[in-house]
């Protein structure tokens, strides 16, 4: 079955790679997110329009300062989430993936509420049903791997939170 928002994901998927995208999207999008949060109280993120999405509360792997990250997400089918360091297909991995893999103990905001959440970066073995799911959500997004000359890396979210906030509900 199609629905309105999975024919709009196909639509936009494609414009979504391009080089125009990925030159704009990094600096239009972060004040695109506050200006959302500050409206819908967190509840909403631009991604979250189209995709489950998320804000992510690491702790910075140098700094030990807090960091936030507004991130899609793919619900695992067992109750998590995979998020990926895709960084707009860019050559450096996102500062968040260096964040978790010294700091796995994080939190996520899911439609306005905070719940602590354990990061586990998803192995080798797994990567390519990993992707297919991912790609499931939103089709050609394994082409920001393929573009950046690096392997993205991959995390699962979980928490014992129940029901799960990373259940499906778009």
């Amino acid at each position: 079955m199609w629905s309105p928002v999975r024919l709009l994901r196909r639509a936009l998927a494609p414009l979504t790679r391009t080089e125009a995208f990925r030159a704009i999207a990094p600096r239009a999008l972060p004040p695109a997110e506050r200006l959302l949060h500050t409206v819908t109280g967190g509840r909403l993120i631009v991604s979250g329009i189209l995709v489950p999405s998320l804000v992510l509360h690491t702790t910075g792997a140098k700094s030990g300062r807090p960091r936030a990250s507004e991130l899609m997400y793919t619900p695992d089918g067992n109750g998590g989430a995979i998020i990926a360091g895709t960084n707009f297909a860019r050559d450096n991995h996102p500062a968040w993936t260096f964040n978790l893999r010294a700091h796995p103990e994080c939190e996520a905001v899911v439609r306005g509420r905070r719940y602590s959440v354990h990061a586990a970066e998803i192995e080798n073995g797994e990567r390519d049903a990993v992707w297919a799911r991912i790609e499931r959500q939103w089709p050609g997004y394994r082409a920001y791997e393929r573009e950046s000359g690096r392997i993205v890396r991959l995390f699962r979210l979980t928490t014992d939170a129940k029901p799960s906030p990373f259940t499906k509900r778009l």
